[in-house]
């Protein structure tokens, strides 16, 4: 198959879901299966998908396919200079496995809503709305510059509103889909802004050809800080859109949404595309800019996973779990460990669709219950979704013969070697932590929901496992949560072809900029790598930017090496430890889970309310924002309107004086002329007999009157 093949593909893949969804808009009321059209196309995708993800990787491994066109193209404009804007696909390896993931996690939620949906009034609009989402993603995953990735990504933000507001009957929905809306612009407009800092200094939107200048010595404003903002402000679109600290809050009250909705947006692709876009940028990142992304993705990481501990909603501890993940993919990204959050992101996509999925199977059994306190005993009755939801928690807690184990390992272990190379020691520190707290937290959520006694005996006694189109997701999602997929080595993830060949970290576009400024100085001796082969003459000069670069590249990936097995039995050891307390508290119940909740209430109290968060933002920018709304109303209706309305009856007194003068003073001056020529012209008609007897005695009178005045003076 050729590269050309290859593109048209891409192209079907791009505009087949567009074409289901305006297919199901418009005759979805007029053909009541027109869903099924809907969920072919996304078969016909998916299988699509699978075609482009053989060939590329089967025959172009090591190659990246462009194809392209030029939209907009002016020389000599004002302030830009030279425009040129293209349009184009991208298929490398990290975009084919990404479409390949998209597409097959929005099949199976296809299939999944099928029978989970089946008797809503807006069936048909439901599908329709997944296909302009699976549409949005793909643009995101396949374009080739960064202005189309903001196009589809504010199409993601659309889709994400009109799904997460779905049952719009509710009030809490609507309001979910405003405040995913909102919080998302304000990351939104940070990633606007750093697109436009990159345009003003390139003059094209196209990945490749940024890199290519910055490589060549072209950065914003010359100067290495700027690049640092330009960076952290692109950033900002992953900090809104992967539901990062501080913009976490949206992710959570999303789950108003129908549960195959969380599962494909909220789990597996649209909150991953913060992440896909920090691994699409990562050339440009400097050091500076990778470890203020680092910290938040830490935060990210441990404060959601603190907060899952005392959640009773299935979907929120599923939510919070979610922007914990994503924090470590933020934070692998941080430290340097690329392959392993773009692994994590796949396989977090898998397994966490799962779990999403699985948590739908029990609400529909148990009738819309979503509380796990007001379960139990679910094992007897859904033993399928038991089985399958085990299987992606295990993944998730990180145990061996999983992807997660993988994949959540090798981020511990980029994590490890940043702490011993760098001295921040935080990030392994925060790793571990969430490790053993995201173990707790889905034992407890299994246990209170599947096993012991069912706490409303009339839900359990009518709840039973989920049809075929449901369970069947099931169960290929959990089997893509074993590691056999991704390489046949369990504990180690480079054995394999994943890491091993298709996805390398790539090279700094920046010259001059060593990674990490603040890194040790001593980490090697002058000239000498960690395995002491000689680096380049270029970068032998003790102190040069790229000197320490290739340093602590090496260096980097030597302590990666030596810290596979301290992280993997570590890793093993808290999720175990994880494991083995929510037995101890909910399932054999040495310790009073609700007693220890009443000794530390104040704990308790901050995890469950969530860290008050929502409070804070109510009692600061949304109250700031509401009282400026009321004072901007108040100056509008009184001093604005004031201005406006005063003017108007200056204006009216003005013209009423205007009119009175005009109707007296000027009509009737006219009028008194007009009265005048009037009464004159008729005092002369009297003269004007017609006879010439009458005109000579006139004549004769007027001239002896005028001798009489010219003798007087």
């Amino acid at each position: 198959m050729t590269e050309f093949n290859l593109i048209q593909i891409a192209i079907a893949i791009l505009f087949l879901p567009l074409v289901g969804f305006a297919f199901v808009l418009f005759l979805g009321k007029k053909i009541k299966s027109a869903y099924l059209v809907e969920v072919g196309i996304l078969i016909l995708t998916f299988l699509l998908t699978a075609v482009l993800l053989f060939n590329k990787l089967y025959w172009f491994a090591d190659k990246n396919i462009v194809s392209e066109f030029s939209w907009i193209s002016y020389k000599n404009i004002a302030v830009f200079g030279n425009i040129s804007i293209d349009l184009g696909f991208l298929l490398d390896n990290l975009s084919v496995i990404m479409i390949f993931t998209v597409a097959l996690i929005s099949m199976l939620v296809h299939i999944f809503s099928i029978a989970y949906m089946a008797g809503d009034k807006l069936y048909n609009r439901y599908f329709a709305y997944l296909g302009l989402f699976t549409f949005s993603m793909s643009g995101i995953v396949l374009t080739h510059n960064i202005l189309m990735m903001y196009v589809f990504w504010e199409l993601v933000g659309i889709s994400s509103y009109l799904l997460i507001g779905f049952w719009y009957e509710k009030k809490s929905a609507p309001d979910a889909g405003k405040k995913a809306f909102l919080v998302n612009r304000i990351g939104d407009i940070g990633m606007f802004s750093g697109i436009m800092m990159l345009f003003n200094t390139y003059h094209t939107f196209t990945f490749e050809k940024i890199f290519a200048q910055m490589a060549s010595g072209t950065l914003p404003f010359n100067s290495e800080f700027w690049l640092t903002v330009t960076g952290l402000l692109l950033f900002c679109g992953a900090i809104g859109k992967s539901a990062q600290f501080p913009l976490h809050v949206w992710l959570p009250d999303a789950m108003e949404g129908p549960t195959p909705v969380s599962a494909l947006i909220h789990a597996a692709t649209m909150v991953a595309a913060g992440v896909f876009l920090v691994c699409r940028i990562f050339p440009m990142l400097t050091g500076d800019a990778l470890f203020i992304i680092a910290v938040i993705g830490a935060l990210s990481a441990l404060i959601p996973a603190t907060i899952a501990l005392t959640q009773n909603d299935i979907k929120k501890v599923l939510a919070y779990s979610t922007v914990s993940q994503l924090g470590y993919m933020v934070m692998a990204l941080g430290v340097g460990a690329y392959k392993f959050a773009f692994f994590h992101l796949i396989t977090h996509a898998f397994f966490k669709a799962c779990l999403f999925l699985g948590s739908g199977s029990v609400i529909h059994a148990m009738h819309h219950e979503q509380d796990i306190t007001k379960m139990g005993g679910l094992k007897k009755k859904l033993p399928l979704t038991y089985a399958t939801f085990l299987i992606a928690s295990l993944a998730l807690s990180g145990i061996p013969l999983t992807s997660g184990f993988l994949s959540k390992d090798g981020i511990l272990q980029g994590t490890f070697a940043f702490g011993s190379l760098t001295g921040y020691w935080l990030f392994p520190a925060v790793g571990f932590v969430v490790a053993m707290l995201t173990a707790f937290y889905m034992f407890r959520l299994i246990i209170l929901t599947f096993h012991g006694e069912p706490k409303n005996k009339e839900k359990y006694d009518h709840a039973h496992e989920s049809p075929f189109v449901m369970a069947m997701p099931l169960v290929v999602l959990s089997a893509l949560s074993i590691f056999i997929w991704y390489t046949p080595n369990p504990i180690n993830a480079d054995a394999g072809l994943f890491l091993g060949k298709w996805i390398k970290t790539p090279s700094l576009s920046v010259p001059q900029n060593a990674r990490y400024s603040f890194m040790k100085t001593d980490l090697v001796p002058e000239g000498k790598a960690e395995n002491n082969r000689d680096i380049s003459n270029e970068v032998k000069k003790e102190g040069t930017a790229e000197g320490k670069e290739v340093i602590y590249s090496e260096a980097y990936t030597e302590a990666m090496h030596h810290a596979h097995y301290p992280a993997m039995f570590l890793s093993l050891f808290v999720a175990l430890t994880g494991i083995v307390f929510a037995f101890v508290f909910y399932y054999w119940k040495k310790i009073s889970a609700d007693k220890l909740a009443r000794d530390i209430k104040p704990f308790y109290k901050l995890s469950f309310n969530k860290w008050y968060f929502d409070e804070i933002y109510n009692a600061t920018f949304v109250t700031f924002t509401m009282l400026s709304s009321r004072v901007l109303a108040w100056f509008d209706n009184t001093i604005v309107d004031g201005i406006v309305n005063g003017a108007a009856t200056v204006t009216r007194m003005i013209s009423f004086f205007t009119g009175r003068f005009d109707n007296i003073v000027v009509d009737g001056l006219v009028n008194l002329m007009a009265y005048l020529s009037g009464f004159i012209g008729l005092v002369l008609r009297r003269f004007q007999t017609g006879r010439v007897q009458t005109y000579i005695v006139l004549v004769v009178f007027s001239l002896v009157i005028i001798l009489y005045l010219f003798k007087t003076f």
